[in-house]
Formats: C-alpha cells, sequence, structure tokens
C-alpha cells in the first residue's frame, strides 16, 4: 500500500480521465496514448467521447482531467496547450468526376453538396468551409445530417454528395470511398488540436500526460 501510494504520487498509477471528440480508429490521438501506456502502465484511462461544449463542461465540473478538442478554448481557469493538427480530406465515391484527381481545391467544390454531421467536428468543417469561399454564391451546397460524423461517410455513394473528413478518420474503410488531399494556395489544409486542462488539478498522472504531450508536440520558436 505504501509503494502503491508513492507510485500514485509520483503520477506512476492512479486514474486518468480524458475528454475527446476525434476519431479514435487511427491518427494521433491512439498512438499518443499507446505511448502513455507504455511508460505508465499502472494508470487507467476512463476516456469520454462527448461533443465540444460537453466536454468542456466536464472539465470545469471536475469530471474530466483533460479535454482534446479543435481550436483553442482558452478560459481563465483552464491551461491550454496546442498539440497535433490533422489534414483535411474529401470523401467522394468512385467514378466521381473529381475522384481522377490526386489534389483537389476548394474551388472544385463549387456545385458539390457536401455532407456534414451537425455532431463532433462537423460544425468546424463547416465553418471552414464557408471561410473558403468569399461569396455565398460559389459555396458549395451543404446538406447536414444529425448522425454520428462516422456515418456521413458511409451515406456517400447513397446519397449524392461528397463529405469532408479528417485524415484520422481514414481509419475505418468504406467500400466504394475514395479519399482525395484538399488543398487553398497555401498547401494543405488542416485543423488545429488541443488539450485543456484546470490549472487547479492536482493529479499526478495529468501532469506526466502533459508532460508526454509538450515532448511529442513542442511548441515552434517564437519569431
Amino acid at each position: 500500500m505504501i509503494i502503491t501510494a508513492h507510485r500514485t504520487s509520483l503520477g506512476e498509477a492512479g486514474r486518468l480521465s480524458i475528454g475527446f471528440y476525434t476519431s479514435f480508429s487511427a491518427g494521433t490521438l491512439r498512438t499518443t496514448l499507446q505511448d502513455f501506456r507504455q511508460r505508465f502502465p499502472d494508470v487507467k484511462f476512463d476516456m469520454v467521447e462527448k461533443p465540444r461544449t460537453g466536454l468542456m463542461s466536464a472539465l470545469r465540473s471536475g469530471a474530466l482531467d483533460a479535454a482534446i478538442v479543435t481550436g483553442d478554448s482558452v478560459r481563465g481557469d483552464s491551461g491550454t496547450l496546442p498539440i497535433w493538427s490533422e489534414r483535411i480530406l474529401l470523401g467522394l465515391p468512385e467514378g466521381h468526376p473529381l475522384s481522377g484527381q490526386e489534389t483537389i481545391y476548394w474551388t472544385h467544390l463549387v456545385g458539390e453538396t457536401v455532407l456534414l454531421s451537425q455532431c463532433g467536428q462537423g460544425r468546424e468543417l463547416e465553418e471552414l468551409l464557408i471561410s473558403k469561399f468569399v461569396s455565398s454564391e460559389d459555396r458549395p451546397r451543404i446538406e447536414r445530417h444529425e448522425v454520428n460524423p462516422s456515418i456521413i461517410k458511409s451515406l456517400v455513394g447513397v446519397v449524392p454528395g461528397v463529405t469532408l473528413i479528417l485524415e484520422s478518420d481514414m481509419g475505418a474503410k468504406i467500400s466504394g470511398l475514395v479519399y482525395r488531399e484538399i488543398r487553398d494556395s497555401n498547401g494543405s489544409s488542416r485543423i488545429g488540436y488541443s488539450v485543456c486542462w484546470r490549472e487547479d488539478n492536482e493529479n499526478p498522472a495529468l501532469a506526466n500526460f502533459l508532460n508526454l504531450l509538450r515532448e511529442r508536440y513542442p511548441s515552434p520558436p517564437a519569431a
């Protein structure tokens, strides 16, 4: 018991509750948690998937130790650390006129119908899509569905249209669906992620988790 208590005080044992709403099938979140588990095998994870607002509410109430969300969510009582970013891809059915192009630009979506989820990252993807077009008349038609983002991929080819996904969503293969990187004049289009936590959280396992994130995703040097 003494040894266990000592290891818990060092963050080498105990529990860590992490909220997220990114794909877990592949990508950076999965490999990050695998790395942490290898270093601290006696820290147990409590994983919680919720919409962004639900994650931030749970973080404020103390139900979560950390929340991984898109963008920055700085509050007076929380810390925020930018971590990774993911490329945005276009998911489209085989045989679609754009499927023969290796690189697709946002302007290629004029006249298309884009299927988006109203859950998870769907709202962020919609905001990004809108920001890429100066005139509302040039924007593609947006068709919203109140389903999980993973279901949206399955709708492509059944419901006329294409969809936007993050590269971590490529882990689950859908028959008849192809992916193409979508770009603008600056190159790949990406969405950034941050980890948020309460500054008054004294869970030692959280401190070790944040140290791992700082090690894996160091901030770029100041200009």
